[in-house]
């Protein structure tokens, strides 16, 4: 059996060569001819998974350790038979750890506090219902928009334009797909409050980015769209931008890369049900107060930080993320 691997997929080195024999190749140059005679492939958001990649391999499996698929054809592997398993809801903590630190950033930059302030968030998955569920204890107004779980719940979600109507701070968290691909343009930009914030970690052409400049509005980006060509005047004007590494914790990579290799495991009948890394621990969720959030967030992240080194170095996107050093989540 062989096996092809993003080599930046942590942890993943010696776990399935026992029974496969696995090429690691960077995400970007895996080729047809890589995977001609592979039986499956674990990818991240770098390699397009289509029929210029997969017609006429033997590849029945494609395991990603991302979140998202679209960088996936779903249907040509559903009509050709192979199985496509994500990892999804992986990083939520630590893209929760990621919001936490935008806002505690913005809070001390802007002089507020939680309360002087309503939080829209679009999208309340796997990530947005812990951004919710935290926001409110901290003492933010939360108002919520998510169409498919307002159709089956009827929860009280609110249209997306009335969410970035009230909002003081609007962040996204939905999946890309043809509707939510530039789902924050003009249009609604001009419904935002003059001085609002938008977040976006979700994926980058879910923001409209000539749009979001030409707004006038205040932004915090982790995703862009053209990764990892960036928009120097989107980037300049940032309040906080980062080279796409809100979910890069290190239980949320053990995580991803644990739930592809069970996948792997469950499809061919291998013994790796319960794998996970034996080096990271795993994460232990517990409530936290705004004021300790306030005191410990910049030891465990410093997003401010994080983003000088890209706004120094936008030509690093893709090495900083690459090289970057998974923090731990705390909370």
């Amino acid at each position: 059996m062989k096996i092809v691997a993003d080599n930046a997929i942590p942890f993943l080195k010696g776990v399935l060569e026992p029974y496969a024999r696995v090429e690691y190749l960077p995400g970007k140059t895996i080729a047809t001819a890589d995977v001609r005679d592979a039986d499956a492939l674990i990818v991240r958001t770098r390699t397009r998974c289509d029929a210029a990649l997969l017609e006429g391999s033997s590849v029945k499996l494609i395991a990603t350790a991302t979140i998202g698929f679209d960088h996936i054809d779903t249907e040509y592997c559903r009509r050709h038979g192979i199985e496509v398993a994500t990892a999804a809801g992986c990083n939520a903590r630590g893209v929760l750890q990621y919001v936490a630190a935008a806002l505690v950033r913005l809070s001390r930059v802007q002089a507020w506090e939680p309360a002087d302030k309503t939080l829209g968030i679009v999208g309340v998955g796997h990530v947005g219902s812990l951004v919710e569920a935290y926001a409110r204890t901290w003492g933010f107004r939360v108002v919520a928009c998510d169409p498919p779980r307002e159709e089956r719940e009827h929860g009280g979600f609110l249209p997306l334009e009335e969410v970035a109507c009230q909002a003081d701070i609007l962040t996204f968290h939905t999946p890309l797909d043809d509707t939510t691909r530039h789902m924050a343009g003009a249009k609604l930009f001009e419904r935002m409050k003059p001085g609002s914030i938008l977040i976006n970690t979700s994926r980058g052409e879910v923001v409209d980015g000539q749009a979001l400049r030409e707004s006038g509005l205040q932004y915090v980006l982790d995703v862009w769209e053209h990764e990892p060509d960036l928009d120097p005047l989107l980037l300049r004007d940032a309040l906080l931008a980062t080279p796409h590494i809100a979910g890069y914790s290190a239980q949320g990579k053990a995580n991803a890369t644990a739930l592809s290799v069970r996948t792997i495991g469950r499809y061919f009948g291998l013994s790796l049900g319960e794998w996970y890394p034996s080096n990271i621990a795993p994460s232990r969720p517990r409530a936290i107060s705004w004021q300790e959030l306030c005191d410990t967030i910049d030891d465990r992240f410093d997003i401010a930080a994080e983003s000088r080194r890209l706004k120094e170095n936008p030509e690093k996107f893709e090495t900083i993320r690459n090289e970057y050093r998974y923090r731990e989540e705390y909370f």
